[in-house]
């Protein structure tokens, strides 16, 4: 794991893990591994809650596919709270492409 992840422990709601699976096809446990994309273009994202910081993490998982994994830090950015995890769109592919290349 790169930069803040690099001592964080990942909490995951088992509901909400079983939920995002069957809705798009993405387990929690893959949706951590991007954590270790080197790659990776974390993103703020300031309009989705008021209640906490989150963010976005857009990279590589250990399957080779590119997700979007929407995540916040808790307790001093020691733990990491998955909200969401998806497949990228091409869009959002591209855009990790261009990253890796630079």
């Amino acid at each position: 794991m790169y930069g803040k992840h690099e001592r964080a422990v990942v909490r995951v709601e088992l509901r909400k893990a079983a939920a995002n699976q069957g809705r798009d096809g993405v387990s929690f446990e893959e949706a951590q591994t991007v954590f270790y994309d080197e790659h990776a273009l974390l993103i703020d994202d300031p309009d989705h809650s008021g209640e906490e910081d989150r963010f976005v993490l857009l990279g590589f998982s250990n399957k080779l596919r590119v997700l979007v994994v929407v995540h916040a830090y808790r307790a001093n950015d020691e733990v990491i709270r998955l909200i969401s995890a998806r497949k990228a769109t091409k869009r959002e592919r591209e855009r990790h492409d261009e990253r890796r290349r630079l």
